[in-house]
């Protein structure tokens, strides 16, 4: 896991050096402090998904580029087999998987997230990102905090939101949620 880590943080640097951008540039169209960025570049912090997302974009290049080291190569589908997706992030909580990598000029980002419970009772962080986000939980019960709101979804429900707005999940009954995700 730290060398994957590793390796895409290797990947978002030598894109960085070669488009010619700078750490301070590329902290501040994340808004990000400067200090957490350079984390994300040297490997000692797990990069987002969300953040990789919008690496991608300011460099423009495909996300698959950043999390693989290969450029896409579909177009007209791609199929992702069961446990098979690209793991992006590895947070405590959260476990991302990347349903698209290899499909080029994605208009949105798919990704089956699954969201560990809590070992404490505090609200978890809130983060935001550019674009929309669309939720569709799959299994468990999950409490979705947008602004100031607290959505509880069951199976089978969805939710719809404007990502720049901060928002977190936290799994509830003490038992795992997944859901697909996917950003526009």
């Amino acid at each position: 896991m730290q060398q994957t880590i590793q390796e895409i943080a290797s990947r978002v640097r030598e894109l960085r050096e070669i488009s010619e951008v700078t750490v301070e540039h590329m902290a501040t169209i994340l808004n990000l402090p400067i200090m957490t960025y350079q984390r994300y570049e040297n490997g000692s912090e797990d990069i987002p998904a969300s953040i990789l997302c919008k690496i991608a974009a300011e460099l423009k290049v495909d996300t698959g580029l950043l999390l693989t080291g290969e450029a896409p190569r579909m177009h007209l589908f791609t199929v992702t087999r069961r446990g098979k997706g690209v793991e992006v992030e590895r947070r405590r909580q959260y476990k991302y998987q990347s349903l698209a990598a290899n499909f080029s000029h994605k208009k949105a980002e798919p990704f089956l997230v699954t969201v560990h419970p809590a070992s404490t009772t505090a609200p978890p962080d809130l983060n935001s990102h550019p674009g929309q986000e669309f939720n569709y939980l799959l299994s468990g019960r999950l409490k979705i905090f947008i602004h100031d709101h607290e959505i509880v979804l069951e199976e089978g429900d969805s939710i719809y939101f404007d990502a720049g707005c901060p928002h977190a999940m936290a799994a509830l009954d003490g038992a795992p949620a997944q859901f697909l995700a996917i950003i526009f």
